[in-house]
């Protein structure tokens, strides 16, 4: 059995989703200890009680200490299976941090996985579905035969209540390797304002990509960021930007993410400013993936021998995901300056 410190570094829950979902893959079981051990609330949280039922249930494990405030789970996978999961996180706890743990088990599956979740779609401290789907979606789906994603309904803090519905159709495709070291050329760049229902007539929308765009015009190429209001349970809004780049093969794998949350006594302009000055920040520092999306491809390049990528920052939540990774292979990963190569 392997023992992994969710002690370790930021000793967040990302050690336990992603240690989890390795042994769901490998069949190895786990005993993570010390889950969350330095936060005003240690343990499990509801979020993570959500996602390893599900890969409880997509693998028929046994598992122990599955439960509110548990600082040690034990986790014995049996053999993966395919089929369609339902999960409702409750209120607003966050949808893209529950796929964080799922998505990768499902690439090695052998059957489409569907998976149905209730909850938060953009949330402080989380992915927001708009990132998920528009920024690292497209950088792993040449890794299966198809990811669909559908955002049924928005779901703000505090009540939550958003729809998400992701299909996964495998197998996992282990001979692409990642290169992700040289931006290319600029292309355009993308993004989505929305607002809840009840902040149309304040124009929140259109404020927040109004200020973005302010910022990022100086790049001189194309720039489209929709707006959208949708009726949801709570008061909210946020806005999501991405560019994209392309080489000289025409090949757009290069993608860079950012995003920003509305709150009280925050404008809709400053919500648009902080998600622009992110942008920028990752596409001036040569990145060719952001800090967000480098610790979610810490687990797929554990199977991509000879990958590499440059980011704009080596994060912690990184430097934990090669951590729990390096648990079950060993010394795999090599970091040197903003590049991480798998070896």
């Amino acid at each position: 059995m392997i023992q992994i410190d969710g002690n370790y570094l930021e000793g967040g829950g990302q050690i336990v989703r992603t240690a989890v979902a390795l042994s769901v893959i490998t069949s190895q079981p786990i005993e993570v200890i010390n889950i969350r051990k330095g936060r005003d609330k240690p343990g499990l949280k509801n979020q993570h009680l959500h996602a390893i039922t599900a890969l409880k249930e997509l693998c028929n494990a046994e598992v122990e200490g599955l439960e509110l405030g548990s600082q040690k789970l034990i986790f014995k996978p049996g053999q993966l299976n395919s089929k369609t999961i339902n999960i409702d996180v409750g209120t607003a706890g966050s949808i893209g941090l529950v796929l964080q743990a799922l998505l990768f088990p499902c690439f090695f599956a052998d059957k489409q996985i569907t998976l149905r979740i209730r909850g938060g779609t953009c949330v402080k401290w989380a992915m927001p579905i708009e990132f998920l789907e528009n920024v690292l979606l497209p950088q792993i789906e040449v890794l299966c035969a198809s990811i669909k994603l559908q955002q049924e309904k928005r779901g703000y803090y505090p009540a939550g209540g958003g729809k998400v519905t992701l299909k996964i159709k495998p197998p996992f495709n282990k001979k692409i390797v990642f290169d992700k070291t040289v931006q290319g050329k600029l292309v355009c760049i993308k993004g989505t304002s929305h607002a809840s229902k009840d902040l149309e007539k304040a124009q929140v929308s259109e404020r927040q990509a109004k200020s973005a765009k302010e910022l990022l015009k100086k790049y001189n190429i194309p720039i489209n960021i929709s707006t959208e209001y949708s009726d949801s349970l709570s008061t909210g809004s946020g806005i999501t930007l991405w560019v994209i780049f392309e080489k000289e093969n025409g090949d757009r794998g290069v993608i860079l993410g950012s995003d920003a949350l509305g709150e009280k006594r925050k404008t809709s302009e400053i919500v648009g400013k902080e998600a622009a000055q992110g942008l920028i920040k990752e596409i001036d520092s040569g990145a060719c993936v952001d800090k967000y999306t480098c610790d979610n491809l810490i687990p797929f390049m554990a199977f991509l021998p000879g990958s590499k990528i440059k980011t704009s920052e080596i994060t912690e939540h990184t430097l934990t995901n090669i951590y729990t990774v390096e648990q079950f292979f060993g010394k795999i990963f090599e970091v040197e300056g903003d590049i991480v190569r798998r070896v």
